[in-house]
């Protein structure tokens, strides 16, 4: 897989999408690790999945070195860091940058509580913090010798 010539293949039909082409995205927020090579595969996806009001984002497949998408969601410039963890537990390009948060869980529990209206960037920010939380949490379980992630590990768990 290291060698292979093309970015990833169309969920549907698994026709290449060759780095820096044009594919299409789910504009569901829980579908967005799937890739299409064109509407009509997303169509297929969309009718599978039963999406109420969904549609597909035109998007541009990275450069071949695995730069960050190009896509029509803005990304801050300028995030807040979380100490040097998360710039590291992000950089080996394999690892799947999905949104970890059920939007609309947050989006109810902020309204509900602080009355407050959700950012959708607040999703991404809030799934890197999990993954630096899941790091250092799973560093406590292997020095436990386990293989096994349990609550309890993230008990001292401190950015």
């Amino acid at each position: 897989m290291d060698n292979q010539n093309y970015w990833k293949k169309c969920s549907v039909c698994k026709t290449e999408l060759n780095f820096e082409d044009i594919y299409y995205q789910c504009s569901v927020s829980t579908c967005k690790k799937f890739s299409f090579c064109s509407v009509k595969c997303w169509d297929v996806h969309s009718s599978v999945m039963n999406h109420k009001s969904a549609g597909a984002d035109e998007c541009v497949a990275p450069k071949a070195s695995f730069e960050e998408e190009t896509t029509k969601r803005k990304i801050l410039a300028n995030t807040p860091k979380i100490g040097t963890t998360i710039a590291s537990s992000m950089s080996n390009a394999n690892i799947p940058k999905d949104i970890l948060v059920v939007a609309s869980k947050l989006k109810d529990y902020v309204k509900i509580k602080h009355d407050l209206n959700t950012s959708a960037n607040v999703m991404g920010m809030l799934s890197d913090i999990i993954r630096v939380l899941a790091d250092k949490a799973s560093d406590n379980a292997r020095q436990d010798g386990r293989k096994t992630l349990m609550d309890r590990d993230f008990e001292n768990v401190i950015f």
